[in-house]
């Protein structure tokens, strides 16, 4: 994962870099590499060698050049990618919108809305990346990458999404069966379903035990008894598949 910030002023450019690092820290699990231009011809040089990032945040007035004529450039060599606005001015509002940006947001940043705003943007990365599972909650449907899910649980009929980066999904009242739920997850390769009311992205398998799953989070799942020659058999050959 990249992310290239352009802005010609290279306070700006510190500042973005501080909260992207902060964000990364707060996000265990979220890993990307930041590269930084304060002259937009040395990102056109990039783009025109092909030399792609998954996310843009772009400055819009710059000394010679506006970040809508850079981002319309971006778009036409590169297509598929994300560009965050951060800007002085509302007067271009329409004009990013046109372009597809994913937010516009004004200087200086506020943290809380520009977290909010990474957290679209490498959602919507993910989405190009890896199939969605739409959750069922209070506030609706929530889809969630299935590269993004370290665990299901079944609480009391209704389900806890554990996500990567430490957040937690929760369902509503479950009117189907666990199994039935979890079903369009238990296609992918990588989901197993080691209990009666646990499902594990085995990607994020730290330890296999004889009665148990340790995951990268730490979280101990339960491995059922009749079940455990299954799972060591699954994960075995799951592991083998990566390495082909």
């Amino acid at each position: 994962m990249k992310i290239a910030v352009c802005d010609d002023n290279i306070k700006d450019i510190k500042n973005i870099t501080a909260i992207l690092e902060e964000y990364k820290e707060s996000h265990k699990g979220t890993e990307f590499e930041i590269v930084k231009f304060s002259n937009p011809d040395k990102l056109r040089d990039k783009i025109r060698q092909k030399e792609f990032a998954d996310i843009y945040i772009l400055d819009i007035l710059m000394s010679d050049t506006t970040g809508i004529d850079l981002g319309s450039q971006i778009r036409k060599i590169q297509g598929e990618c994300v560009i965050i606005y951060i800007t002085s001015s509302y007067d271009y509002a329409l004009d990013a919108y046109e372009l597809h940006a994913v937010r516009y947001l004004l200087k200086p940043v506020d943290k809380n809305k520009f977290f909010e705003a990474l957290d679209y943007a490498l959602f919507c990365t993910d989405m190009k990346e890896s199939p969605v599972y739409l959750v069922k909650t209070k506030d609706g449907l929530v889809p969630v990458s299935h590269s993004k899910i370290e665990y299901i649980e079944n609480c009391s009929r209704m389900l806890e999404v554990h996500l990567t980066d430490g957040r937690l999904v929760k369902s509503i009242f479950m009117r189907k069966a666990f199994e039935e739920e979890i079903g369009a997850l238990t296609e992918d390769k990588a989901f197993m379903q080691v209990h009666k009311s646990f499902l594990i992205n085995m990607s994020f398998i730290r330890r296999l035990e004889s009665s148990s799953v340790v995951m990268e989070s730490g979280a101990s799942i339960p491995i059922s008894r009749k079940n455990a020659a299954n799972v060591k058999r699954g994960y075995l050959l799951f592991v083998a598949e990566q390495y082909r």
